[in-house]
Formats: structure tokens, sequence, C-alpha cells
């Protein structure tokens, strides 16, 4: 997964890959890194790549910052057998026995059946909000940890857990 993607359906062939995808009034919207077949192309946005090029340059890696946890978007059968009212938000499926989120957030402790799909996980947090800001998808946490963060960084996380609204932190890997 790409965080903060860019898709584009201009045609990206082999050998064609790896250049700048500009807007209509020029400026560089990401950096094409592959095409999908069928003209629809992605790429990494152009704010990501001014957060990690520079780091590549100037010692050859870049350290990305984790939260050590499995998550998973909020469908609507895992909305049902978790009790919620919505379809939106972060759950988290697993913790990362010793990864920065470990004793701060829960990961699934069950399964149920809902609106026909089995095994659905339950028992999780329900990542809803990141530093004070809403978070409503995988993507939306994805970009804001890559955008917006740095391993070493405090993060404040709003879950729900069990129907009730809390707020711990921790720091990122």
């Amino acid at each position: 997964a790409i965080p903060d993607a860019v898709q584009t359906n201009a045609a990206v062939n082999p050998g064609n890959s790896g250049g700048p995808l500009a807007t209509l009034d020029g400026r560089v919207a990401g950096v094409v890194t592959r095409g999908g077949g069928e003209n629809i192309a992605f790429g990494i946005s152009a704010a990501y790549t001014e957060r990690v090029i520079p780091a590549l340059v100037e010692d050859g890696e870049y350290d990305h910052p984790y939260m050590g946890v499995g998550l998973l978007d909020v469908t609507p059968a895992l909305a049902r057998a978790n009790g919620y009212e919505r379809s939106t938000g972060v759950y988290v499926g697993s913790v990362l026995e010793g990864g920065p989120a470990e004793g701060t957030l829960r990961g699934s402790t069950g399964t149920a059946s809902a609106l026909g799909v089995a095994d659905v996980p339950t028992g999780g947090d329900l990542i809803v909000g990141l530093d004070g800001r809403e978070v409503r998808s995988l993507a939306a946490l994805s970009s804001y940890l890559a955008l917006e963060t740095s391993p070493g960084d405090l993060l404040g996380v709003t879950v729900l857990r069990d129907g009730e609204r809390r707020n711990p932190s921790f720091g990122l890997g």
C-alpha cells in the first residue's frame, strides 16, 4: 500500500514509469511508480516524496513511522458484529507483541457472524481519531502517519472500546 497515493489514467508501461505526474497547470502531483493495466497507474504524492527523498539523499534510508498494529477498514459486517453505529473508522485487528501500541491499543478478542459474513473480528478498538483529527478510513490513517508524523512522536489516539470513548497515547516506532 502506498500512503497518500495518486491515481491517474495516463498510460504507463514498463520502461516509462518513475517520472513526474503533472497537473494541467504544471504542478507536480506525484511520481509515477507503476502501471496497473487498463490505463490506470499509481504514484507517490508530491507531499510524500518531499518527506522521503531528502532523507534518502542524506542517509540512504528513510524510517517510516509505525504503530505496530494490524488494521482493517470498517465494513458494514464488522460494524454490525461490533455494535458500531456507523461503518467508519479503523478497526484494530491485532497488536504486535513488543510494538509501539502494545499495552495501549486492543486487538480483536473473538469473532462473530454478521450480515451473512462468518468470522468477523470482534472486541478490538475502533480508531476514530488521531491527534484530535477525525479518522474515517485506513487510507486516511496511513496518509496522516506518513505525512504528519515521524518515529518517536507521541501519537494521541481516540478509540471506541466497549462502547466508551478513550484517548490514550503512545510513542510511534
